[in-house]
């Protein structure tokens, strides 16, 4: 068997190294490889964890299993990875497929019996190394769209099945199914003064550099003049010779006069790590332009383990007569590389382009615990909420709490507290995020005379209360009609407040199985013959929102097992 030796990148007295197997697995699907994503893309909130599949733009392709093993869960979900399965190996690793459109064979009949058993179109099974056992090549599933999926493809991943720390799948031989000849591209660097004193090129907010290319094809920036200290960031993409879209960056080391001083490169996490990419790129230009810049620097150091840095932690302070050179090198999985050199030198310009004043009341420093009451509210950030320190701005009316805008990531949940004693229907009255006009249900506690809410997102909240049911409706009147060629119900429902939280539908006083897409708003059921009779069939759907309010439909249909009205 073929192995793959992986070296640490960073500067180490040592070289650690993992061995892969890289001829045990086989591709997820018949067709070639093209990947919409990759491993260790930067996500919203999130590192994406695998390999992004293309499925020519379609559904129902077959998914096979990548080797022999059995399968050692199933989560059937409405969001995240929507109907995914996993795939424990003798080896020690396992394999997990996501947004299928449904399972195959033994496996869908497992799904089906569990569903029904417990009543719920969501479950989370791990059956028993003998209960479904596959071989590689088998088709588990049919690929689709399910989940927090944008579009068909299949999500493919690879985890250490004692661990659980994912692994970018590339390092058991899915490079080879992938040429990929291209450098990294490099589309801005920028420049941050560090302090509130700190300025480069006579300004106290980031700047983009103007870089040039060489003919040796490396770049080389504009002189940097600074006063302080300065760090660097860079928007880049990858791309590979078949994919024809960009796709994440795999390496990323910048040098401080030849010696490495900030780096990372996306080999395995652990999933309590995810959310470090909001740490890694520079969360306020994100929010407002949509541009992913990754800062190669830090003003807080974190516990993100696949970053290697020095004391300085990528940080730059210049002195007089001294200069120095950043070095910047970007990579992909194959190592082409694309490098940016950029000269640093001392200055003590005066700023022409002063960064904005800030506009806050309150203070918070990330290490330490905080409390801040307004009106009615009082916010707890425990320490390490936040990655760095921040000037809080909050500011409370009646119902509503202002607190900061969502330009500062939070790590960790903190809890929101409201006090009121007047308000009626109490146990219906919550916490809502106001996000583009609409509001996001956040679960709440109601007890003595308080209410309270773990959150993680600075930004708006109102205390509100719902009180109306949720919406059913029909593509077209389905009382007294015969349905004998169907083969599906169609329903759209909706809740204008707290958002729907469960739904519960019986064919002839039987529960039957609904899938819901919350993307669409539908609700779906496919006929069974179980659960029909022939003629007249009784139909009832109960949709529940999140604070308990309930609509109930009902009615009668006419059905012909022999398709004859």
């Amino acid at each position: 068997m073929k192995f793959v030796r992986i070296l640490l990148f960073f500067c180490t007295p040592f070289f650690a190294q993992t061995n892969y197997p890289t001829d045990y697995f086989t591709s997820p699907l018949s067709i070639p490889m093209q990947l919409s994503g990759n491993f260790g893309e930067l996500r919203n909130n999130h590192f994406h964890s695998g390999l992004d599949y293309k499925t020519n733009q379609k559904e129902g392709l077959p998914v096979l299993a990548a080797a022999s093993g059995y399968v050692s869960r199933i989560k059937i979900s409405t969001f995240g990875y929507g109907k995914a399965i996993y795939i424990t190996h003798p080896n020690g690793y396992t394999t997990v497929y996501g947004h299928l459109q449904k399972a195959n064979g033994a496996i869908e009949s497992y799904i089906k019996h569990t569903q029904y058993d417990q009543k719920s179109f969501e479950i989370e099974q791990f059956p028993l190394a003998k209960e479904l056992p596959v071989k590689q090549g088998d088709t588990i599933a049919w690929s689709g769209n399910t989940g927090g999926s944008e579009g068909p493809h299949l999500h493919f991943e690879f985890r250490d099945s004692n661990t659980e720390n994912i692994i970018n799948p590339l390092f058991f031989g899915f490079d080879k199914l992938l040429k990929d000849t291209k450098k990294p591209f490099v589309t801005s660097v920028l420049a941050y003064p560090i302090t509130p004193k700190s300025s480069v090129n006579q300004s106290n907010i980031p700047i983009v550099l103007h870089l040039s290319l060489q003919k040796d094809g490396t770049f080389i920036s504009e002189n940097v003049r600074v006063h302080g200290s300065v760090g660097f960031g860079i928007t880049a993409q990858d791309y590979d010779d078949v994919s024809y879209n960009a796709n994440g960056i795999y390496k990323v080391q910048s040098y401080r006069n030849g010696s490495p001083n900030f780096g990372y490169q996306f080999d395995d996490f652990a999933f309590a790590e995810t959310r470090y990419v909001n740490a890694l790129l520079d969360y306020v230009r994100y929010k407002k332009t949509k541009q992913r810049v990754q800062k190669l620097f830090q003003t807080n150091p974190n516990d993100w383990s696949l970053l290697h840095t020095d004391n300085s932690l990528g940080i730059y302070m210049p002195l007089p007569n001294v200069n120095q050179v950043a070095r910047i090198e970007v990579s992909d999985f194959n190592a082409n590389t694309t490098s940016i050199q950029i000269p640093i030198e001392y200055a003590k310009d005066s700023v022409v382009i002063p960064a904005p004043q800030i506009d806050s009341n309150y203070r918070v420093k990330a290490n330490q615990d905080a409390i801040v009451e307004q009106g009615n509210f009082t916010v707890f950030f425990p320490a390490k909420t936040f990655y760095d320190d921040f000037h809080l701005r909050i500011k409370a009316t009646q119902d509503t709490l202002q607190l900061h805008e969502d330009l500062v990531p939070a790590h960790a949940n903190f809890q929101l507290s409201y006090v009121d004693s007047l308000r009626n229907y109490p146990e219906k009255t919550y916490f809502a995020l106001i996000e583009k006009g609409n509001t996001i249900y956040s679960p709440t506690k109601f007890t003595k005379n308080t209410y309270k809410s773990y959150v993680k997102k600075l930004g708006t909240y109102v205390i509100q209360t719902d009180t109306i049911a949720p919406t059913i409706k029909l593509p077209k009147p389905l009382e007294g009609r015969w349905m004998s060629n169907e083969t599906q119900l169609n329903f759209e429902i909706t809740d204008a407040g707290s958002g729907i939280k469960s739904y519960m539908g019986y064919l002839n006083s039987q529960w039957v199985l609904f899938e819901y897409d919350y993307k669409s708003d539908q609700l779906i059921h496919q006929f069974d013959p179980a659960f029909l009779l022939e003629g007249k069939n009784e139909l009832k759907l109960i949709v529940t929102d999140h604070v308990g309010n309930s609509a109930i439909f009902e009615t009668t249909f006419f059905r012909s097992q022999k398709n004859k009205p």
